[in-house]
Protein backbone atom coordinates (compact mmCIF):
# COMPACT_ATOMS: atom_id res chain seq x y z
CA UNK A 1 0.00 0.00 0.00
CA UNK A 2 1.20 3.38 -0.92
CA UNK A 3 2.12 5.90 2.05
CA UNK A 4 -0.58 8.55 1.79
CA UNK A 5 -0.35 11.96 3.20
CA UNK A 6 -1.74 12.78 6.62
CA UNK A 7 -4.65 15.45 6.88
CA UNK A 8 -3.76 18.39 5.52
CA UNK A 9 -6.33 20.16 8.06
CA UNK A 10 -6.65 17.88 11.19
CA UNK A 11 -3.23 16.35 10.29
CA UNK A 12 -4.13 12.28 11.21
CA UNK A 13 -2.73 9.64 9.26
CA UNK A 14 -6.22 7.58 8.33
CA UNK A 15 -6.86 8.99 4.67
CA UNK A 16 -7.66 7.02 2.51
CA UNK A 17 -7.98 7.07 -1.53
CA UNK A 18 -11.77 7.23 -3.68
CA UNK A 19 -10.67 8.10 -7.38
CA UNK A 20 -9.09 10.93 -7.48
CA UNK A 21 -9.30 12.66 -4.09
CA UNK A 22 -7.66 11.52 -1.15
CA UNK A 23 -10.50 11.71 2.45
CA UNK A 24 -9.60 11.94 5.77
CA UNK A 25 -12.24 10.16 7.72
CA UNK A 26 -11.59 11.79 11.17
CA UNK A 27 -12.83 15.24 9.73
CA UNK A 28 -14.33 14.41 6.06
CA UNK A 29 -12.14 17.20 4.67
CA UNK A 30 -11.28 16.15 1.01
CA UNK A 31 -8.81 17.11 -1.33
CA UNK A 32 -7.39 15.99 -5.06
CA UNK A 33 -4.03 13.68 -4.95
CA UNK A 34 -2.27 15.98 -7.02
CA UNK A 35 -2.87 18.86 -4.70
CA UNK A 36 -5.11 21.25 -6.78
CA UNK A 37 -7.83 23.38 -5.17
CA UNK A 38 -10.74 21.72 -5.08
CA UNK A 39 -14.25 23.61 -5.82
CA UNK A 40 -14.86 23.76 -1.45
CA UNK A 41 -11.53 26.11 -1.51
CA UNK A 42 -12.54 28.58 -4.45
CA UNK A 43 -15.76 29.69 -3.13
CA UNK A 44 -16.06 33.21 -3.53
CA UNK A 45 -18.71 34.65 -1.61
CA UNK A 46 -21.08 37.57 -2.98
CA UNK A 47 -22.87 40.32 -1.40
CA UNK A 48 -26.75 41.25 -2.25
CA UNK A 49 -25.95 42.53 -5.77
CA UNK A 50 -23.52 39.89 -6.99
CA UNK A 51 -20.14 42.13 -5.70
CA UNK A 52 -17.40 39.80 -3.99
CA UNK A 53 -16.75 40.54 -0.61
CA UNK A 54 -13.77 40.26 1.10
CA UNK A 55 -11.62 40.00 4.42
CA UNK A 56 -11.57 43.80 5.97
CA UNK A 57 -14.52 45.17 3.71
CA UNK A 58 -17.21 47.32 4.85
CA UNK A 59 -20.72 46.96 3.99
CA UNK A 60 -23.92 47.89 4.67
CA UNK A 61 -27.01 46.30 5.78
CA UNK A 62 -30.16 46.79 3.15
CA UNK A 63 -32.93 45.03 5.82
CA UNK A 64 -33.88 45.69 9.33
CA UNK A 65 -31.84 42.52 10.88
CA UNK A 66 -34.30 41.29 14.65
CA UNK A 67 -30.76 40.29 16.71
CA UNK A 68 -31.77 36.93 18.34
CA UNK A 69 -32.36 36.61 22.30
CA UNK A 70 -32.70 40.61 22.77
CA UNK A 71 -35.34 43.27 21.35
CA UNK A 72 -32.29 44.74 19.65
CA UNK A 73 -32.45 45.31 15.89
CA UNK A 74 -29.69 46.47 13.25
CA UNK A 75 -31.11 48.97 11.26
CA UNK A 76 -31.44 49.50 7.56
CA UNK A 77 -28.32 51.72 6.47
CA UNK A 78 -26.05 50.04 9.02
CA UNK A 79 -22.55 50.63 8.23
CA UNK A 80 -20.36 47.10 9.27
CA UNK A 81 -16.15 47.82 8.92
CA UNK A 82 -13.50 44.99 9.08
CA UNK A 83 -16.08 42.32 8.31
CA UNK A 84 -14.51 38.72 8.40
CA UNK A 85 -15.60 35.78 5.97
CA UNK A 86 -16.80 32.78 7.69
CA UNK A 87 -17.92 28.79 6.76
CA UNK A 88 -21.21 28.35 7.35
CA UNK A 89 -25.00 29.68 7.23
CA UNK A 90 -23.49 33.00 8.62
CA UNK A 91 -21.10 33.84 6.34
CA UNK A 92 -19.63 37.37 7.95
CA UNK A 93 -18.64 37.68 10.91
CA UNK A 94 -18.00 41.27 12.21
CA UNK A 95 -18.79 43.60 15.54
CA UNK A 96 -21.47 46.37 15.10
CA UNK A 97 -21.43 49.38 17.33
CA UNK A 98 -24.04 49.19 20.19
CA UNK A 99 -24.59 45.42 19.40
CA UNK A 100 -21.24 43.26 19.58
CA UNK A 101 -20.26 40.37 17.66
CA UNK A 102 -22.66 39.08 15.30
CA UNK A 103 -22.86 37.11 12.24
CA UNK A 104 -24.23 38.09 9.24
CA UNK A 105 -25.44 36.76 6.13
CA UNK A 106 -23.97 38.58 2.55
CA UNK A 107 -27.62 37.88 1.11
CA UNK A 108 -28.66 41.22 3.94
CA UNK A 109 -25.59 43.50 2.96
CA UNK A 110 -23.84 45.12 -0.08
CA UNK A 111 -20.77 46.56 -0.45
CA UNK A 112 -19.95 50.01 0.95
Amino acid sequence: MADLPSCPKCNEAYTYEDGTMLICPMCAHEWAKDGAPTEESTVIIKDAVGNPLADGDTVVVIKDLKVKGTSSVVKVGTKVKNIRLVDGDHDIDCKISGIGQMGLKSEFVKKA
